[in-house]
């Protein structure tokens, strides 16, 4: 039984919605952020309309995946980021047991989500059929090497954020565009004057068609 100290996340629920795994074309995983919850960030999902996929939305345990900001030294941010990245991992590898390969799953996150998902994405680089970062960045604090060692060739990437965000500086949103780019994805990086921490609805339509 795993150490709820030592891995804080092992054993969360995983909610989920849309069509059934059997039936749907794509699978997406939703990741939310500090202090959301798996039924929030599936209410971003019903907004994109795609009866024929199926979302999948892990709980963090105590509404959070790390303790402090993404900026922050990484070792400041364990085991909880470790233990968050480790649930991302565990539900790519239940979906391919359900004969649901990495290039019919999407990794979607908001905020704290998004951070996470990109950072999976990079250190488990896979033939994805999409990764979409909502008001995110790759974590770790300025200067971190990003020395990740798979390829994204291909893979659609959204990236999306204000350029006044309190949270998420617009530098390490264009950093991780050039980083994912690096690994050979294609990215859709919007970058939106005065919008603040959230999502609009050109974000939506955006994902909408990548996952389409």
């Amino acid at each position: 039984m795993a150490n709820p100290v030592e891995d804080p996340h092992a054993g969360q629920p995983v909610l989920t919605s849309g069509a059934a795994i059997t039936d749907a074309r794509l699978a997406v995983i939703c990741v939310h952020g500090r202090g959301a919850s798996a039924e929030d960030i599936l209410g971003l999902g019903a907004e994109l309309h795609l009866p024929d996929v199926a979302y999948l939305a892990p709980q963090a345990s105590g509404n959070t995946w790390y303790p402090y900001s993404f900026l922050s030294p990484i070792p400041r941010n364990e085991p909880g980021l470790s233990s968050a990245l480790r649930v991302l991992e565990g539900l790519i590898h239940w979906l391919g047991g359900q004969s649901v390969p990495p290039a019919r799953v999407a990794l979607l996150g908001f905020s704290q989500g998004a951070c996470l998902s990109l950072e999976f994405a990079a250190q488990h680089a896979m033939p994805y059929a999409a990764v979409v970062g909502l008001s995110g960045g790759l974590i770790g604090p300025p200067g971190t090497a990003r020395d990740y060692a798979g390829r994204l060739e291909s893979v659609p990437v959204f990236l999306g954020c204000s350029d006044i965000d309190a949270h998420i500086p617009v530098e390490r949103v264009r950093e991780t565009a050039d980083v994912f780019r690096r690994l050979g994805a294609v990215v859709d990086e919007r970058i939106y004057p005065g919008m603040g921490h959230t999502v609009n609805r050109d974000e939506l339509e955006a994902v909408r068609a990548m996952l389409e």
